[in-house]
This record gives C-alpha cells, structure tokens and sequence, in this order.
C-alpha cells in the first residue's frame, strides 16, 4: 500500500469536529438528554473530543462511552482471533439521543451492529451518527447525521483515519492498494 493523498491534516479533523459538535447542539438545542457513544477503536477517542468542545461551547458535561462491536459483525467468523476491546457505558441510554461516533462511515454494516449493541443497553429516544469521514459505498441503508468530510474514494482504496491518541497525529489519507504478484 502506498500513500495516495492527505485529505485532511490535524487543523481540518479539529474544525471539523468543532463544527459537528455545534451541528449536535443545533440539532438537539443543547446537550441535555445526549449521550456520545463512540465505537472503537478511534470512534471513542473522536467521541471524547466531541464531549470536550461540547463542554467549552455549552458548559455541560455530555457522557461519553465505548462500544466494542465485535461479537455483533455478520463477519466475526472469519476472524479467527478477533481482537477484543472493552465496552463500556456507565450511564443509562433510556430516553436519551444516543450519539454513535466513528471515523470512517464506509458500507455501513459496523453502525448496523453498533446500533443492535446500543438496544442491549436499553430503548434510547433517538439513535443519530456522528462521523468523521462518509466515503460512500453504502450496503445497508445507513446515513450519517454529522460528517466531518465526504471523501470520494474507489471501491478498493483505504481511507485511513488517524485520531490522537491512539495514533501520532491527526490526518485522513487514501491509500492506494498495490497489488502483489
């Protein structure tokens, strides 16, 4: 694989998500009664920035989960040692808007097995979709409520994402797969 195009560098993923987080407080006039609950591996680290700037536009602290969606893919049986994560929600998604957070809304098969996850924990009002990059190819009818960016890609090209701090730095790139022979 190689490097194809940056699309996004540090500065744009930070206004980007300063944007939805105002788009969510727009959308949901204020943050009460939301929840952020972000997929991970780098939903939840996007979901934490988002309850940050929340915090310093609004002055209110928004609950902020994770949600490992493993044993909920149609395709877990391929992996034959899936890596697990850990899934954690302290907080009662029962009447609230449940914000689900990723980096990449791609065909949407993952937001499908978050949302079925989500229903474990309880009847939420309102389920929305929080992304930092909508590249299309969809599968499953599954929109996002807040993009950060659409990025046109071909079928085989790699969006890659890279959020602080499970990564380095902050960017978007595509990346072209070069076929081995």
């Amino acid at each position: 694989m190689k490097l194809d195009k940056n699309v996004m560098d540090g500065a744009a993923i930070d206004r980007a998500l300063k944007r939805i987080s105002h788009e969510i407080l727009e959308s949901n006039k204020g943050a009460h009664d939301i929840v952020l609950v972000g997929i991970v591996k780098r939903g939840d680290a996007v979901a934490e920035r988002l309850a940050k700037n929340i915090d310093d536009i609004e002055g209110t602290t928004v609950p902020v989960g994770r949600l490992d969606i493993t044993f909920y893919r149609d395709d877990v049986r391929l992996y034959t040692a899936p890596e697990i994560q850990r899934t954690d929600i302290p907080f009662s998604v029962e009447g609230k808007t449940v914000i689900l957070v990723d980096d990449v809304l791609f065909t949407g098969r993952t937001i499908r097995c978050a949302m079925e996850a989500v229903m474990d924990f309880g009847r939420p009002d309102a389920i929305q979709l929080a992304v930092v990059v909508d590249r299309g190819h969809r599968e499953l009818p599954i929109r996002a409520d807040y993009v950060g960016k659409n990025v046109p890609s071909a079928h085989d090209e790699r969006v890659l994402v890279r959020i602080k701090p499970v990564d380095e730095v902050d960017s978007v790139d595509i990346i072209e797969r070069v076929a081995t022979s």
